[in-house]
Order: C-alpha cells, then sequence, then structure tokens
C-alpha cells in the first residue's frame, strides 16, 4: 500500500511530518518504507523470500563478512534501514553490504542510531509480487542517485539472480543467471556461488 503525500510537500526537500508520522507508527508486522516522500507498507516476506534470504546470508556472509572460506572484508546487513538523501528516502532493502573500510564502526555503541545514512556498495533485493515494482522502480533510481555500485534482484519463485551495475549513473544488466548454475556475481565474484543452494529448503 502507499500514501500518497500531501500536495504542500511537493515543493520541500523534507518528508511530510504526517507520511514521518505514519512510517514511525507502522505496525511491527509490516515492512514501511519512505521513497519519493511517499509512505509504503508491505507484510513480512512469504515462505519462498524468507527461506532465500536464509540461504544467501550463510553463502555471502561465511567468506566475505566473517572471512571464512573467502576474502573477508564487507560488512554485511540484513533488512538494514537506510537513510538516503536529503528527504530522506528510508528504505530496507533486503541485504546491503559496504567495503569495511568504509564503515569500519558496523554496530556502534549504546547511542548509535538505528539507520545507516551512508549509501552502501552492494545491495540485493529478494523479489515478490508485491514488492517487484517497487524494488525495479524507485528503489533502483534511489540506490543510482545515491551511488550504490552493485544491485541484485533474486527472485526465489523464477529461480533467477540478476546483476546490475552502476555505470555513469544508469543501471546495466550485467548477468542473468537461473536454475542451479554455479556463478561467479560481482562484487562477490571471488567465491563460486550455487544457486541451487539459494532455492534449497
Amino acid at each position: 500500500m502507499a500514501t500518497r503525500r500531501p500536495p504542500e510537500s511537493e515543493s520541500t526537500e523534507r518528508n511530510a511530518p504526517s507520511v514521518e508520522t505514519a512510517f514511525q507508527a507502522a505496525p511491527p508486522e509490516m515492512v514501511a518504507e519512505i521513497l519519493d516522500g511517499e509512505l509504503h507498507l508491505s507484510p513480512r516476506p512469504a515462505r519462498p523470500h524468507a527461506n532465500a534470504a536464509s540461504n544467501l546470508s550463510i553463502l555471502i556472509g561465511g567468506p566475505f563478512k566473517l572471512g571464512k572460506g573467502g576474502p573477508g572484508g564487507w560488512v554485511i546487513i540484513y533488512e538494514p534501514e537506510l537513510h538516503l538523501g536529503p528527504r530522506p528516502d528510508k528504505l530496507a532493502p533486503d541485504f546491503a553490504g559496504w567495503k569495511r573500510e568504509r564503515l569500519p564502526l558496523a554496530v556502534g555503541g549504546d547511542d548509535a542510531p538505528a539507520h545507516y545514512d551512508l549509501a552502501p556498495d552492494w545491495v540485493c533485493e529478494i523479489l515478490s509480487e508485491r514488492t517487484r515494482l517497487r524494488d525495479k522502480g524507485p528503489k533502483m533510481r534511489i540506490y543510482a542517485r545515491e551511488g550504490v555500485r552493485h544491485v541484485w534482484h533474486i527472485d526465489p519463485l523464477a529461480r533467477t539472480l540478476d546483476i546490475f551495475r552502476l555505470h555513469e549513473g544508469h543501471w546495466l544488466l550485467v548477468h542473468s543467471f537461473a536454475g542451479e548454475e554455479r556463478v561467479r556475481a560481482e562484487p562477490f565474484e571471488a567465491v563460486e556461488l550455487e544457486l541451487a543452494t539459494v532455492w534449497s529448503e
């Protein structure tokens, strides 16, 4: 569902107070985002989505976050809240990753905010029928505007992985993989990824 921002907020660079209030009041069983000044509420992921996310967390997190079986050097967060741009846009990707030198204090202390306002180097969105248009439309435009270098789109029902790279402000579809292929997918090409494991139950 999307709540349209009121007309009086069109000329400002900040989200309307009513939209911010609704964002803060979103029920915990919903995922809340503000994109281009509009509030979007989505239900929590269905089982295929949650399963693929859990598997991907193990496959990517071990070698690239923890350095187990891979080079390490990344901070990878599941479902972070990102505040990007002057409004700000408030996004909740399925995964976001930063090169560790860009985000050395990923957790911070007790007074650290719950959100991240530094654009990640990599984002992964797991597509569903409820979120597909949003993930492919406004969120991609925001990620490009903020200089995110790599975006993955995973479709757990179609069993596909699309890899996008930012080039001169526009997205290039670098690779499309499907089924049970074994792939090296940038920016994590140092380790081979078995797609069959992403879909496995």
